[in-house]
């Protein structure tokens, strides 16, 4: 998916870039006590002088992701959120350089912004998928880098590194393979057609839904007819028991018409046979009573 970066964003984003490269490496030592400042005592002048160290690392691992298609920029935004939350739970006391935890936050988050906009297509909804999404191209290249072409048998080497089926594999390469292509793309520069304008439809024609309103009104009028044949308590039992969003429990109608609920499903099961003599001595054969799908 390609991305097009205006050339004032283009220079904020290398302006940022040179201003993060420029940053002081810190100390062990000033590390954990600036660390501990932020974590103990709040202290946010600590917590601006760990982070800003460490947007150096931010632009670092963006540039490892920067083949994916996604602006440079957008990258780094998503990596320095990832940079806040580690500082947010950075523990001292672990004793582990702060790089070594950022840098676990910094890539998780940039991973799950490349997911969610890569493709329109969902990708990588598991842990195995996500491994096989980053790491398919590094795979596939150890292949490739000796000279053999990828087969089924390297794709299925593939799999078994990552743990995950061939067939993930397969549909995964296929996904790399092709890009998003918007339905409002013109087919030719030249042309003002656009890719929606040849798509086939596959819903019905105009002829047809007003054919197919037309007869679900004539069947709504033959089942009210049927209806009103009906004595009135098995006119209760069809509305309640069968027109209704939520049936009425044949104990419940029981208790309102006086009787058990075996004689309302009795008397439900007759009306229903009523029902179905009178409908279908409105057809010639039964299949005209069904809605055409």
């Amino acid at each position: 998916m390609a991305s097009l970066v205006d050339p004032v964003t283009q220079r904020a984003n290398l302006d940022y870039i040179k201003t993060a490269m420029r940053q002081p490496m810190l100390e062990r030592d000033h590390e954990f006590a600036l660390a501990k400042k932020w974590r103990e005592d709040g202290d946010e002048k600590a917590l601006h002088a760990l982070v800003g160290s460490y947007t150096r690392l931010v632009v670092s691992v963006a540039s490892r992701f920067r083949n994916y298609g996604l602006p440079m920029g957008d990258l780094i935004q998503e990596g320095n959120v990832g940079l806040m939350q580690a500082a947010a739970r950075f523990e001292p006391g672990r004793e582990v350089r702060f790089s070594t935890y950022a840098t676990w936050w910094i890539r998780s988050a940039m991973q799950d912004y490349i997911l969610r906009n890569w493709s329109i297509v969902r990708t990588g909804t598991t842990a195995a998928q996500k491994s096989l999404f980053f790491n398919l191209r590094r795979l596939r290249a150890k292949i490739e880098d000796k000279g053999q072409p990828l087969s089924d048998t390297g794709r299925q080497w593939i799999a078994d590194q990552l743990n995950v089926a061939l067939s993930e594999v397969k549909e995964m390469e296929g996904r790399f393979a092709g890009a998003d292509q918007s339905l409002n793309a013109p087919l030719r520069m030249s042309s003002e057609d656009e890719v929606q304008d040849f798509l086939p439809d596959a819903g019905p024609n105009p002829e047809d839904v007003v054919i197919g309103l037309r007869d679900a009104e004539t069947r709504s009028k033959w089942l009210a007819e049927a209806i009103s044949d009906l004595s009135p308590r098995e006119q209760t039992i069809i509305r309640q028991r069968r027109l209704m969003d939520e049936a009425v429990t044949l104990e419940h109608l029981g208790k309102e018409l006086g009787v058990s609920k075996e004689r309302v499903r009795q008397l439900e099961q007759r009306a229903l046979n009523k029902l179905r003599l009178s409908m279908m001595r409105k057809v010639e054969t039964p299949s005209d009573l069904l809605a055409d799908e």
